[in-house]
């Protein structure tokens, strides 16, 4: 038999507990619904590449400790991209029991940073211009008798099982891609895919030249060339030269093979990965099929291969998947697009899609329309709290607030008047004010009348997820526009919520 075994890695944030008690959107959706760029963010990446402070690292010597006794194995622990970003992985286990382990995982987490004066953010997205988390699954396929079928080996031309499972997974992805985009659809996932931090939500896969070159030969019918690694040259006499991995990923893709297993890179940081591995394995799992049924009826191996690779070859990409160029090109390859998590439901109507997890068993065709109906009750109650929170924010703290500070400024112009002091500078800032202030009391009511109109659609959960996603979303992003602004303009000791400075940059 083979399982599948993974490793998954998972990106957090921590911010200080004062800090998070103080922020509504923090404590009810997990993000912050507004906040103006702090000065600095990770553009010298030197949160990246720095030392870890002294409090994350208490944190995290606890978290190790806490998971050890859970039976969890974690081996890495380090800062990663954003400020107060941190990332952990597990050891690579059996998939069941990873996806059991992840779960727990992102509870005591959360548990240990509250013993610490912290609190850890899960959320894809929590601060708008710096990078998201995910975490990345790494999967493999390993038969009974410890032979990892994504393995290259010496000779990948003799090694036909490695074909054999990579035609049958190019195949899957290039006719399932819909399944997999599905698996990591998520209202918070929206704010983070596709940006210059996570691969896009066109599902493309990377191998590197050196498979790119082996793929190619067989589907021209030339003979498969050995692979012959390059070395890296150091430059450094004292030091020797070593060999260059083949498979080095391309960050950019969502599915890019890293030497002997793939890396999917496009689950959000708050998801289980059950979905996408479920979806691994079945597609997988059904072109194995098709494969075996072929060869039993005469074709050889290698004829299969071909055929598969030929096929599909459409879905590998090697180049920037952030580009805007590759959804051009994505768009004549016939690859799907799905840019967010209403389009990606849809898939569950797909007969084709859903038809091929019943024939394997997976789920009944009952299961799936339960999943369509509550994915999309989801993705709206997620949207509806975001929604009500900025207006409630907006309302009745930012807004009191912003207008205190213009009665002071105010104030401050009518004494300046009275003693016949210039004072056109300070008027300048009144009217500024009081004109982003007009533009913040139009759009929370806009925002208002918008959560009305789509809240009574109540017959088709589809039609009400389109109506958060088209009208309450545009909304929210013009409300925090102008939020954002105003921020900027009013003293910081009147500003009633903690800013990106704070959150970033408090541990």
């Amino acid at each position: 038999n083979v399982t599948s075994y993974v490793g998954s890695e998972q990106e957090y944030f921590l911010v200080p507990e004062e800090y998070f008690q103080k922020r509504l959107d923090l404590k009810l959706t997990g993000r912050t619904l507004f906040g103006a760029q702090a000065p600095k963010g990770q553009e010298l990446g030197d949160h990246y590449f720095g030392s870890i402070k002294e409090k994350v690292a208490n944190y995290m010597k606890d978290l190790d400790e806490e998971l050890w006794k859970f039976g969890i194995p974690a081996k890495t622990k380090h800062n990663e991209s954003a400020p107060s970003q941190h990332e952990l992985a597990c050891i690579y286990r059996d998939v069941n029991i990873t996806t059991d382990n992840n779960n727990l995982l992102m509870q005591v987490m959360q548990d240990i940073a509250k013993k610490h004066g912290l609190r850890c953010l899960l959320h894809e997205k929590p601060y708008q211009g710096v990078n998201g988390s995910g975490k990345h699954n790494n999967w493999s396929v390993v038969t009974n008798t410890g032979v990892n079928l994504f393995k290259p080996g010496s000779n990948i031309a003799a090694n036909i099982p490695f074909l054999a499972t990579v035609a049958c997974l190019v195949k899957g992805v290039y006719e399932y891609a819909d399944l997999l985009r599905l698996s990591m659809a998520s209202a918070g996932n929206d704010h983070r895919l596709g940006g210059h931090e996570a691969p896009p939500a066109i599902i493309s896969m990377f191998f590197g030249d050196a498979i790119d070159r082996i793929i190619d030969e067989i589907i021209e019918g030339k003979e498969i060339k050995k692979i012959d690694k390059d070395r890296f040259q150091t430059g450094v006499s004292v030091i020797p030269d070593f060999a260059k991995d083949n498979a080095d990923r391309n960050r950019t893709s969502p599915f890019a093979f890293t030497g002997n297993k793939f890396e999917f890179r496009g689950v959000g940081s708050s998801q289980s990965i059950a979905n996408t591995n479920t979806m691994l394995n079945s597609i997988l799992a059904t072109e194995m099929h098709e494969m075996a049924d072929l060869i039993e009826t005469g074709k050889t191996p290698m004829e299969v291969i071909k055929a598969f690779l030929k096929e599909s070859r459409k879905v590998i990409f090697s180049g920037d998947g952030y580009s805007h160029d590759w959804e051009e090109e994505a768009k004549l390859r016939g690859l799907p697009n799905r840019k967010d998590t209403v389009e990606a439901i849809e898939t569950l109507k797909n007969e084709k899609m859903t038809s091929m997890l019943v024939n394997l068993g997976v789920y009944s065709q009952v299961e799936i329309d339960s999943r369509y109906e509550v994915l999309l009750d989801s993705y709206s109650k997620v949207i509806q709290l975001e929604a009500l929170t900025a207006l409630k924010m907006a309302k009745n703290q930012i807004y009191p607030a912003a207008l205190s500070y213009l009665n002071k400024i105010s104030e401050t112009v009518a004494n300046l008047n009275s003693i016949n002091v210039n004072n056109d500078y300070l008027l300048d800032d009144v009217k500024e004010l009081s004109s982003l202030l007009k533009d913040m009391k139009d759009a929370f009511n806009k925002l208002s009348d918008s959560i009305d109109v789509v809240h009574d659609i109540t017959n088709d959960a589809h039609l009400k997820a389109q109506g958060w996603r088209d009208k309450v979303i545009p909304a929210m992003n013009e409300l925090r526009k102008i939020v954002d602004i105003i921020e900027t303009k009013v003293d910081a000791n009147c500003w009633p919520i903690p800013t990106y400075a704070d959150l970033l940059f408090g541990i």
